[in-house]
């Protein structure tokens, strides 16, 4: 399992002592008040060191309910991150991690190219810093309006798919170009489609038909039954209503609530959608399908590349694979791979090896799986989930783990030792409808694209360089580019 055998590394030292900034803000305050004991209907505060009473929840008059204690304390939690962040006092997940201990055990022979790489990585993570993108639209009324729900990058992160809650219910769709994303500009560029508004989408995906990341798959509710739409992207970049093509495949089904592309040739043109108790695999050009009949809804999907395999996520907790080359559908003979959870998966993730599979579910767990031995081999703790169907960001080049969590933290992850690097606070109050959308690349905008996080949150966008300003860690990184070449 090469993918996996690094040799430990070791960087204590006493220059940076005291918690990590990777432990979850959920669960911060749990140590301060471990060892008082819980007395029913008393809640003890540990600034003022006693006891008050509780309140019941209906009571309007200054109501005190757990609920009300935890939410202010997550609030003052996250208050005091994003000053830490302010004042750039924010802590690595490893004590002691710093470019010049590093790069001198480096020099020393301490330390091998793969970790040396993956130390950069960690400083990297820690080094981002928040800036917030200017959005600029054709049409003055497309900006700034509606709070962002989700954004889905194209493949090679040029361009995002944005999907905006409208005030009278329903969402409308956009594309934001990142192409002038640079080192001295933070503006990006917006288009908007009117004609494709007013729909709840679930899922979206981008799709290559006549050429890479041409169409847009989108899945949701109508008024009445559920919808999967199929159009141009051109759609959002064309001014001209006259000049626009039409929108490839439309048609109503059961509640969708997810999709995905085939890129694999032997099942070219492909879709999948996942729906209620059933997938529905579609050829976008000769309209044929293939259904597939599950006992649960499927939540989250992915198709392999080296093989035409389908890989879903069900509420049931099960994970399951689908050869769509397959014609007999009868019985569940044709479900290739076969794993469990414990609750609703919410997203799966297949490594460019296809040897494994990353999971994660409404129990907030995030697991590893070796499709091989069909065995976990990987957990990444400290992501935040109850009932919200949230994506995971995975990313093998600077080997990293992205996922927000319900309580609205951005975390990070090591992708090979499941160390959690870095939490990040969202800029609002938590809440359902400020859950952030984020994007990882090394390439924002393209070929010729800077490297970072890119946050959706409510009507703005974030973007979180990925470099290092520090005299220190830029000498570091020119050494780490030096030995490349």
């Amino acid at each position: 399992m090469p993918f996996f055998r690094y040799e430990q590394v070791e960087t204590q030292t006493s220059q940076n002592p005291g918690t990590s900034q990777a432990e979850s803000p959920s669960t911060s305050n749990v140590h301060q008040t471990s060892s008082v004991p819980e007395l029913p209907g008393f809640y003890y505060d540990p600034e003022k060191n006693r006891y008050f009473r509780l309140l019941p929840g209906h009571n309007n008059c200054n109501p005190l309910t757990k609920e009300s204690i935890q939410r202010k304390e997550m609030e003052c939690q996250r208050l005091r991150l994003l000053e830490e962040e302010k004042k750039c006092m924010k802590k690595t997940s490893r004590s002691g991690l710093n470019s010049s201990i590093i790069l001198l055990k480096r020099q020393l022979g301490l330390f091998s190219s793969i970790n040396y790489y993956r130390l950069i990585h960690e400083l990297k993570v820690n080094c981002m810093q928040r800036r917030k993108l200017e959005i600029k639209s054709p049409d003055s009324s497309v900006s700034g309006t509606n709070n962002f729900k989700l954004i889905a990058a194209d493949t090679v992160y040029e361009r995002i798919l944005t999907v905006n809650d409208v005030e009278h219910g329903g969402c409308k769709y956009g594309i934001v170009n990142l192409s002038g994303l640079g080192k001295d500009s933070l503006t990006v560029e917006m288009y908007d489609n009117l004609y494709f508004t007013n729909r709840k989408v679930n899922s979206v995906c981008w799709a290559s038909l006549s050429h890479p990341d041409s169409h847009l798959c989108l899945m949701g509710a109508a008024e009445s039954l559920g919808y999967a739409s199929l159009l141009p992207a051109s759609l959002f970049s064309n001014s001209n209503a006259g000049d626009q093509p039409g929108m490839l495949c439309s048609f109503k089904i059961s509640t969708a609530w997810s999709c995905a592309w085939c890129l694999n040739p032997q099942a070219d043109n492909c879709f999948s959608t996942g729906l209620s108790r059933r997938v529905l695999v579609t050829n976008a050009v000769t309209g044929h399908r293939q259904t597939f009949g599950t006992s649960s809804d499927v939540l989250a999907q992915q198709f392999a590349i080296q093989t035409p395999v389908l890989y879903n996520g069900c509420r049931s907790g099960e994970v399951f694979s689908i050869d769509v080359r397959l014609r007999s559908h009868k019985g569940h003979g044709w479900k290739a791979t076969r794993l469990s959870h414990h609750s609703a998966v919410t997203s799966v993730n297949l490594l460019k090896d296809e040897n494994y599979l990353m999971v994660a579910d409404m129990e907030g767990q995030i697991k590893l799986w070796d499709l091989r031995k069909q065995k976990c081999v990987k957990e990444y703790e400290g992501h935040h989930n109850e009932h919200a169907i949230l994506p995971l960001h995975v990313n093998e080049e600077e080997g990293l783990l992205t996922a927000v969590g319900q309580d609205c933290y951005t975390r990070i992850w090591n992708l090979q030792d499941a160390r959690l690097l870095r939490t990040i606070p969202s800029p609002y109050p938590s809440s359902t409808d400020a859950i952030p959308s984020v994007a990882f690349s090394s390439q924002l905008g393209g070929a010729r694209g800077v490297p970072g996080l890119l946050m959706a949150v409510k009507q703005d966008l974030y973007y979180f360089s990925y470099k290092i300003d520090d005299p220190y860690c830029l000498h570091m990184m020119g050494h780490a580019a030096s030995l490349r070449t």
